[in-house]
């Protein structure tokens, strides 16, 4: 699989705290659940992938679409990065290619994205015989914009290159992904609908989560390797 190039926009990350037995038997065994000062952390990340394409080519052939994500923080061998429990995006095609080639969990659902001083993001999953999954949230953001530091819980949660998935067969895949560092200011929601949680077996958390949000950050991605 070729690298692939895009644009992260509007980036929201509502991260909450759990215990990190309540996550571990939801992640492969090849890895081990991260942890920032004792807890494991559930992320919900509404978004929009802008241009993707391969690698060299021009962002005018790339395709835009909104994503919905939880994840989670993991470690394989020491090395850190992410693992995904769902992917919801807007494009058949882009869900469709992803599940086939990144061995990730994607799902086809009808997005409504609506950006402004604050933005509306909706989204209901239409994946045939999936778990429905219904999210409507209104984000945005509040005060100075700032890089997190080093050891503080958002540097944590955000500077992450890599993430891991699991193929049908077992096999652990990765890929690694390139950016600038974040800029995050902090966040701030509305949160009217929101079945990420129970669609991924998981219970409501019962802290509250840490809000940030983000312009955005361009993207190279690599394709997917077998670890």
């Amino acid at each position: 699989m070729p690298a692939f190039e895009m644009e992260w926009r509007d980036v929201f990350f509502a991260s909450y705290p759990v215990s990190p037995e309540i996550v571990s038997p939801q992640v492969p065994d090849r890895l081990d659940v991260d942890t920032f000062e004792g807890d494991a952390y559930l992320s919900v990340v509404p978004f929009v992938i802008g241009d993707i394409r391969p690698k060299g080519l021009p962002a005018a052939v790339g395709l835009t679409t909104p994503e919905l994500n939880l994840r989670t923080y993991v470690t394989c061998d020491g090395q850190p990065g992410i693992y995904f429990f769902n992917l919801d995006a807007g494009d058949l095609l882009g869900v469709i290619g992803a599940r086939l080639f990144n061995k990730l969990p994607y799902y086809y659902a009808d997005m409504r994205y609506e950006p402004g001083t604050e933005t509306r993001f909706r989204s209901r999953r239409r994946t045939p015989g999936a778990r429905p999954l219904a999210f409507d949230a209104t984000y945005g953001s509040t005060g100075e914009s700032f890089q997190p530091d080093a050891g503080t819980v958002e540097q944590f949660l955000v500077e992450r290159y890599r993430y891991f998935t699991e193929a049908q067969d077992g096999q652990l895949h990765y890929a690694d992904i390139e950016h600038e560092p974040w800029t995050l200011r902090e966040g701030r929601w509305e949160v009217r609908e929101n079945e990420l949680f129970e669609a991924n077996g998981f219970d409501e958390p019962e802290n509250d989560p840490v809000l940030s949000h983000s312009e955005g950050v361009s993207v190279v991605a690599s394709g997917s390797k077998r670890w």
